[in-house]
């Protein structure tokens, strides 16, 4: 039996008018863009003094933005290039001797299988 009254019981809210009183809605994309001002165009940005513009998918670097060296961005490809080749010929050397190393395994379990075997044999003939 609560002490003060009944227990705690809300009030419940009236059901609501209409979800919506816009008629815009309604409208097609063309003229909501028209009525509404919706032209965004493309998106930009500015990093590190390097404007940037979003286009089909990618972030690309306006032409004449670039302050930097050409020679410099060349002799940044090359060496991401010869970096890549590495990081592949040791991914090749990593599989190559994981191979060897399945191997050697394989023929140790052999031998220590025939050695315990013969093991047995040797104890049942004596």
């Amino acid at each position: 039996m609560p002490l003060f009254g009944n227990t705690f019981s809300p009030k419940k809210t009236p059901p609501r008018k209409c979800a919506s009183l816009s008629n815009l809605h309604l409208l097609d994309r063309s003229t909501r863009e028209i009525e509404l001002g919706l032209e965004y165009g493309i998106p930009t940005m500015n990093l590190a003094g390097q404007s940037l513009k979003f286009e089909n998918g990618q972030w690309v670097a306006d032409s004449g933005s670039f302050t930097g060296d050409r020679r410099e961005m060349q002799r940044l490809r090359k060496r991401n290039q010869q970096l890549e080749e590495e990081n592949n010929l040791l991914r090749l050397k990593v599989d190559i001797l994981l191979d060897m190393l399945s191997e050697t395994t394989a023929e140790s379990h052999l031998m220590e299988k025939e050695l315990e075997e013969l093991k047995n044999h040797s104890r049942r003939r004596k």
